[in-house]
Order: C-alpha cells, then structure tokens, then sequence
C-alpha cells in the first residue's frame, strides 16, 4: 500500500481564495458531523478526529466554533453524504466525495467537470472497488512491535504498517478506525497524529503523461472549485 496516500487527495490551500475554500469544506464537514452524531468531542470520535485535521490544516478556531454552534441549533442546511466514480483524463480512475443538499444539482455540477474534460462519469461501484477504502493513522513513534502487538491484541485488522525515520504509519480497513485509534491512545498514552483520516487508496496506479497531465490537472480544479466537493481520489501517477 505504501505512502502513496500522501498524493491521492486534492491538495489545495495554495491562495487565500483556495485556504477559504479549505474553511468552508471543513466547517461544512464539522457541522454534518455535529449534528449527526453530537457536539462534544469527547463523546463524537469522529468529530474529535475532524476537529483535529481542521486544527492541522490551520483552520481558524472561529469557523471550528461557527460550525459547531451552528449545529446546537438543531436547523440549517440538511446535508446528505454524495459519491461519484468515473474515468479521469488518461484512463485514470476517479472518486469524488461531496456533501450536498441537492442532489441534483451537485450531480448535474459534477458530470459538468468530467464532460468539459473529455472524461466519463460511471454510476455507483464503477471504480470504487479498484480501492481500498482504509483509515490512515501515522504518528512519531519507533517501535513498530508494540505499535503492532497493541492493534492486535485490540483485535484490529491491520492492513499494513510501515516505519520510516521514527514515524509509524498503520492503515486499517475504515471500519476498525476507531477502534485502532483507541488502541493506540490506549497503549501508547495521547498521541499527535501527523496523519488521522479515512481515505480511498488506489490497488494500482494510471500513469498520466503528456497532454493528459494538463487535462487533468484542469479536471481537479474545476471539481475543487465546487463548493459540494469535499474530497477527490484518484489513481493517476504523474
């Protein structure tokens, strides 16, 4: 599986106008999470996790708190989790995660970015099961045994591990995310994890060159200019 991870998701925070584009996908993500499963970070793993990205992706505290408090009120927007698979410039295989409140709408934007680059949108499991939909956690750390022993013994499905210059990375099948981070917290005390979140890992790669590397290119930035879009994966290696 490898560090591939690192470069499957759309890098964006490039420009103020990109970093308020990274704000908003958060504070939108933060507030379904809230809603859907409470407030209280100590009682919403997945909101303690999120709120944790957020603070490693320098969002501010305020939109941390905006969406929060928005989410205490009970009303606002009725956000509904969307996915949509296709083919990217160069054969390349692609999964997009969104977080609408009108289908139809993000659908028909979607479709819109893989139509302008000559790219094929699929319907539900066209790409996805050319994935691996794992949760990452990397943390410093050098004693990948007991990093291991401490999974295990928590019964955690550890899909790989891997130890480079005093990091551990463990992928685990998104299901077992949980339960392999409190393994870790539980064994090894209160980490900071340089990376903690679910992602769609690639089993190969597309290569990618020539014209298709601008194409593409193009492609991921007409999706992440899309307010809906929350997440891009792709096989593509450039």
């Amino acid at each position: 599986m490898g560090r591939a991870y690192q470069n499957r998701k759309d890098s964006m925070a490039k420009t103020s106008d990109a970093k308020a584009k990274v704000y908003s996908k958060y504070g939108r993500e933060i507030y379904v999470c809230a809603k859907a499963g409470g407030v209280d970070p100590d009682g919403n793993l997945a909101l303690r996790g999120l709120i944790d990205r957020a603070k490693k992706d320098q969002v501010p505290t305020h939109v941390i708190e905006k969406a929060i408090d928005k989410a205490k009120g009970g009303g606002g927007e009725d956000f509904s989790p969307a996915r949509y698979e296709g083919f990217g410039p160069g054969g390349s295989m692609v999964i997009v995660d969104c977080l609408t409140d009108n289908p139809n709408r993000t659908f028909g934007d979607v479709r819109q970015c893989f139509t302008k680059t000559k790219c094929k949108i699929g319907t539900q499991g066209t790409v996805s099961h050319m994935f691996d939909h794992a949760a990452i956690l990397a943390f410093k750390n050098d004693d990948e045994d007991a990093v291991l022993e401490a999974l295990l013994t928590a019964d955690v499905d550890v899909s790989d591990i891997e130890s480079d210059e005093g990091k551990i990375t463990v992928f685990t099948p998104h299901a077992d995310y949980f339960k392999a981070k409190q393994a870790l917290t539980d064994a090894l005390g209160q980490l900071d994890f340089d990376v903690d979140e679910i992602q769609f890992l690639p089993k190969s790669v597309t290569p990618i060159n020539g014209d298709d590397v601008a194409l593409f290119e193009r492609f991921l930035d007409l999706l992440n200019d899309l307010d809906d879009v929350q997440a891009v994966y792709h096989d593509a290696e450039f």
